[in-house]
């Protein structure tokens, strides 16, 4: 490994998370452009507006499922003229994770994933995020949204009420319930949407974690990480103190962001 790619710019895709749109990675984005890289943040198919049009009419993303969100990057990916650095935040790590099973992306980090399918552990603060959701099934093919308490226990733990409705406010979007339901029960389908051959990805993966994370904690990110790590390819974790879900976007996520990239420039293959 060398940086002779870093050092002329690489190209890194963004994939967000459930109940969230592009928007979540705006400060990442300035950064990383800072850093002389070149930044993509696709949406989800259905969330490329702005969260307050999302919010007035979320019906473009109700139904949509996990293979239709990973077949959008996937064609986002094959149409840039070198695989880039892939980084994805709650689902978007799973994103990550499935794209490098497809063989796309030079480097991957995965931050606070949510499950693979073959991660069992399931806390008592996962099932308490997600049962408004999963507590009913007639929501499976709607676009579901958190409201302002439920997403500061989910997504912002670590952060004041006032603190959290700002973020909910500019951040929050209505969430394909049919993405969480999929997540869900992955481990009770064989043919899972989540599914990895975890042996076969031959791209550099960090995972990152945030110690006080209710949505998906560090329990479920070092399970995650250590069935990543049957690759022969580098397979790293690191955790981040104090950090809730909502480690892409609360104050320090600098930190957070420099070490991803530090990390992926590391690692970034050498270009022939």
């Amino acid at each position: 490994m060398n940086n002779s790619s870093a050092d002329k710019g690489a190209t890194i895709v963004l994939v967000h998370g459930l109940w969230l749109n592009p928007r979540s990675w705006e400060g990442w984005k300035h950064h990383f452009e800072a850093r002389g890289h070149r930044v993509l943040t696709p949406a989800w198919p259905g969330l490329d507006r702005e969260v307050e049009e999302i919010r007035r009419d979320p019906t473009g993303i109700a139904g949509v499922g996990l293979r239709e969100v990973v077949d959008h990057y996937e064609n986002v990916i094959r149409a840039l003229d070198r695989p880039p650095i892939i980084m994805g935040h709650s689902f978007g790590g799973t994103v990550v994770q499935l794209l490098l099973d497809r063989g796309l992306g030079s480097v991957g980090v995965a931050i606070d994933s949510a499950a693979v399918k073959g991660v069992l552990p399931l806390p008592l603060s996962t099932l308490k995020s997600t049962f408004p959701i999963l507590g009913n099934p007639a929501n499976k093919n709607k676009a579901v949204s958190l409201t302002p308490e439920q997403f500061h226990y989910a997504v912002t733990n670590t952060l004041t009420e006032s603190d959290s409705a700002a973020r909910y406010e500019r951040y929050a979007v209505p969430g394909s319930a049919r993405v969480l339901f999929q997540g869900a029960l992955a481990n009770f389908n064989p043919r899972a949407a989540s599914r990895v051959d975890f042996r076969k990805r031959q791209a550099p993966l960090l995972f990152i974690a945030g110690e006080a994370d209710h949505l998906v904690p560090p329990k479920v990110n070092q399970a995650n990480w250590r069935l990543a790590a049957k690759s022969a390819a580098v397979t790293e974790y690191q955790e981040f103190p104090g950090r809730s879900h909502f480690i892409i976007g609360q104050d320090g996520w600098q930190d957070v962001a420099d070490y991803a990239l530090n990390w992926a420039e590391e690692h970034l293959p050498t270009r022939v």
